[in-house]
């Protein structure tokens, strides 16, 4: 039987536009291209604007996770404009990051990834949607289903927690340079502490759980989706204020796993390649003198994602990454604890991990871990002292803000001549993970882990899929794209 091309365009259940063309033979997928379809340009809008406003303008790369990219860039600010946040501040910024994470795990798997394996009703938002190879005894799948619904609830609430520090959610204006704007109360404390109660009873009661049900059923799935197996993460939640994001204590470290050993990060090792973008900006170049300069014609390029590498290699990033570097670092004892006793309920070893349902766990463990930290970070908050420092643009500045998405490794970087940012770059967790090629040809890790994937059923891609799926893809991030006059850009063919 001749090789076939499948084009799943664009994937479905993720956000933004992914476009995946996968070369099947003999049943498996033997080569993958991930194509990122629309551009993404909003470090040209920031040129020329107030440092200050970068913080507001980067939240709208994205209206799934804007609290991120005002935390990265809030980071990169406190940098460049040398203002250390207050411990209010710094706890605060924690705490309505932490809101952020949990309703972004339970949004992923309930929303985006479980419907792959839980077959819900007929009618929209179950549908449509690739058949075949759904498993679930169907008490547990129609548990999974009414738990669809609950997830929708949960979110809610993990936005309503979040919003009472945040002023906002999910675009907020509270976590500026120095800290956040709003003012701690012992009754905001309460409030977050009586939501923050029912989304911890769901996590342990009802995602954890179901997250077991769906891997027992779906055994193969630990061994399916490995990618490159190397894993970055700048880690998350600062403890301490350190200038040095090396030293910097981290509730989850930064760390990177390649060759069975954990390391450190030198972010001057970060790279962008282009080489099969649609970019003419120079290859190969650190973020903090990174160009945005689109070319749509550019022959030979398939994407508008570019390539991040660290000192050359492919890194995946996201829970699995910080789970693992968190475990293999020994940073978080009931972290390592849920990882070896998961291993242990599968019968599986430590390659398990690096498959679709290691990164659903991971996600899963990381959001129990995250959810009981929260309640002691509570504690420190002191009321009546300040939770925002005086922050003041300089004549001239370049800052640098390294942070974990709920998706991945994230960083903002900036340069600020004349009071005005003279560049400004992003660096996300999806151009980390869908990147296309690099300029030495090697594959991105999604296109690294659609490798070997089974397809009995060309029409039924439903492994690759999963596989996707289970990176959490978010394109608006990586990509972005504005058309004020509304002209029709593209059409897509949803499978």
């Amino acid at each position: 039987m001749p090789k076939q091309i499948i084009s799943i365009d664009p994937i479905t259940r993720i956000e933004g536009h992914l476009k995946i063309e996968i070369e099947v033979d003999g049943g498996k997928v033997v080569n993958a291209h991930s194509t990122g379809t629309l551009f993404r340009g909003l470090e040209i809008i920031l040129k020329g604007r107030d440092p200050r406003d970068a913080q507001l303008f980067a939240q709208r790369i994205c209206g799934v996770c804007p609290t991120p990219h005002a935390m990265a860039s809030t980071l990169c600010l406190d940098d460049g404009l040398g203002v250390v946040p207050t411990n209010n501040g710094r706890i605060m910024r924690n705490l309505i990051y932490g809101a952020d994470y949990l309703q972004s795990h339970i949004l992923h798997f309930y929303h985006l990834a479980a419907l792959d394996f839980v077959k819900g009703p007929d009618p929209a938002p179950f549908t449509p949607r690739f058949e075949g190879d759904y498993r679930l005894p169907q008490k547990i799948n129609d548990a999974a289903v009414a738990h669809y619904i609950q997830a929708l609830e949960m979110r809610r609430t993990a936005h309503s927690m979040g919003s009472l520090f945040a002023g906002k959610m999910p675009h907020q204006p509270a976590i500026v340079p120095g800290g956040v704007t709003s003012v701690p109360t012992q009754e905001l404390i309460d409030k977050f502490a009586m939501h923050l109660a029912v989304l911890q009873k769901f996590i342990n009661e009802v995602y954890l759980p179901d997250v077991v049900a769906v891997a027992e059923v779906y055994p193969d799935y630990f061994g399916i989706g490995a990618g490159c197996k190397n894993m970055l993460c700048y880690g998350v939640f600062d403890i301490d204020s350190s200038k040095d994001y090396g030293k910097r204590k981290r509730f989850i470290p930064m760390g990177r796993f390649i060759d069975g050993k954990v390391l450190d990060v030198d972010p001057g090792k970060i790279t962008e390649d282009v080489k099969y973008s649609w970019f003419s900006s120079g290859s190969g170049l650190y973020p903090g003198k990174g160009e945005t300069v689109p070319d749509p014609n550019k022959k030979g390029a398939y994407s508008w994602v570019k390539s991040p590498r660290y000192d050359g290699k492919v890194y995946e990033v996201g829970p699995l990454s910080r789970m693992v570097v968190t475990h293999l670092k020994g940073a978080n004892k009931k972290a390592s604890d849920m990882i070896s006793s998961t291993l242990a309920h599968f019968h599986a070893d430590t390659g398990a991990l690096f498959s679709v349902l290691g990164r659903h766990a991971a996600r899963a463990i990381e959001a129990k871990i995250i959810a009981d930290t929260m309640q002691e970070w509570l504690k420190e908050i002191k009321v009546g002292e300040p939770a925002c420092a005086v922050a003041k643009v300089p004549d001239t500045g370049v800052g640098m803000g390294l942070t974990d998405a709920p998706r991945g490794s994230l960083g903002h970087w900036i340069r600020i001549e004349n009071k005005v940012i003279a560049n400004y770059q992003a660096v996300v967790p999806t151009t980390w993970n869908a990147s296309p090629r690099d300029d030495r040809d090697q594959p991105g890790p999604i296109e690294q882990a659609l490798i070997g994937a089974p397809v009995p059923d060309p029409q039924n891609p439903f492994a690759p899929v999963r596989i996707v799926r289970a990176f959490d893809p978010c394109l608006a991030c990586a990509i972005h794209v504005i058309d004020p006059k509304g002209k029709e850009l593209a059409k897509f063919k949803i499978s």
